[in-house]
């Protein structure tokens, strides 16, 4: 429903252009929103014109008209003023408040409509007739966005990202910001017919860069694969959730997270935990590396990145071979795994991936 401070804002702006005062009743004999203030209209009265079968009523220097929407009666316009043309001016605030009502009530059911789409609440023919009446077009391009804030998740800083999205992106063009619970900020993205990942990607840095510089949010943003009809946009939420839990999971570092482009770290996340367990088990017994150093992590990650070498790797933490080779040697004697070799290094890494996925589900159940 259309609120009584967009009204308020509504009747204030035709004040100033025409002069003649306005006021807003509701069925209740409640004032909404005036700009002046008289004692001539009383609740009784409102209820009476409410009541009778006449669209417009004059008393006195008042003239009364009911705002209505579909035919039922939602308020009720008081243009105040003595001049021949003060009924000619409320006429145009009543079609300009009925066309507000109108455009906020079709912004609340696309609401309705996208959160509905996303959980999968709709069946096939209501999807495509409630499209066609919300004129929402079915068969384009689009993917789904998930931008998470700070985990210190207040009312005030979700409603600051929604604010932020939609000064960003625009229903004109066929995008949508919604949301389905308190966590997450939603944007269903149109894309033109030759659009592919790459601009996925920049508008997901967009988004980023400008929770970061215009409303100082650290945010992390995943998005699904792009779908063709609109009955496909939910698969792409559910991707886009999954591709979001398993950046947290896997990949900290990255702001930005693409389901097309989360690779084994996929895979390890749809693992039962009974199957990780067996798993670490077989692999390391009771020497579990899970609470692994800084300094042993930093060497591991940077001896992967540089695809095993050890020259290129000492180069780059700035320490001599051989001290990389104790702590490769090291970590061996522990783990029984020499990730010289690239078969042990390939069990190592998914190991340590698998042991992540581990903490994260246990940190779930407390």
């Amino acid at each position: 429903m259309i609120s009584s401070q967009v009204i308020r804002g509504s009747i204030e702006e035709l004040k100033a252009i025409s002069k003649v005062d306005l006021s807003v009743w509701d069925l209740e004999g409640k004032i909404m929103a005036s700009t002046f203030e008289s004692d001539e209209i009383t609740p009784a009265l409102i209820a009476g014109f409410v009541n009778s079968p006449a669209d417009s009523q004059v008393i006195g220097a008042h003239h009364l008209m009911k705002i209505l929407d579909e035919e039922e009666v939602l308020f009720v316009l008081d243009a105040k003023g003595n001049s021949e043309d003060t009924y000619m001016l409320g006429k145009i605030a009543v079609s300009q408040l009925q066309q507000l009502i109108i455009a906020y009530k079709e912004r609340y059911d696309r609401n309705n409509f996208f959160q509905n789409l996303l959980l999968d609440n709709m069946l096939l023919v209501d999807i495509y007739n409630r499209a066609k009446k919300l004129h929402i077009e079915a068969a384009v391009p689009r993917a789904v966005f998930l931008i998470e804030t700070d985990k210190e998740k207040d009312r005030e800083r979700e409603s600051a990202a929604t604010e932020l999205l939609n000064g960003m992106f625009s229903t004109q063009v066929g995008d949508y910001i919604t949301a389905v619970d308190e966590s997450d900020v939603i944007l269903i993205k149109e894309l033109e017919p030759d659009e592919d990942y790459t601009r996925l990607d920049q508008v997901a840095n967009t988004i980023v860069d400008m929770m970061n510089m215009e409303a100082m949010m650290n945010v992390r943003v995943a998005y699904g694969t792009i779908v063709g009809e609109l009955k496909e946009v939910s698969k792409s939420y559910k991707e886009a959730k999954m591709a979001l839990d398993v950046g947290k999971i896997f990949y900290a570092e990255r702001k930005v997270t693409a389901y097309n482009t989360l690779g084994i770290g996929r895979l390890i996340y749809q693992l039962p935990i009974n199957l990780c367990r067996i798993f670490i088990d077989e692999i390391f017994g009771s020497n579990v590396p899970s609470n692994l150093d800084e300094e042993t992590l930093t060497t591991i990650n940077k001896f992967f990145e540089n695809n095993l070498n050890v020259s290129e790797t000492s180069r780059q933490l700035f320490v001599h071979r051989n001290t990389l080779v104790y702590r490769i040697e090291k970590l061996e004697a522990s783990t029984g795994l020499d990730i010289r070799t690239f078969e042990d290094a390939l069990t190592f890494k998914i190991a340590l991936m698998v042991v992540n996925y581990m903490k994260y589900l246990d940190s779930l159940e407390y």
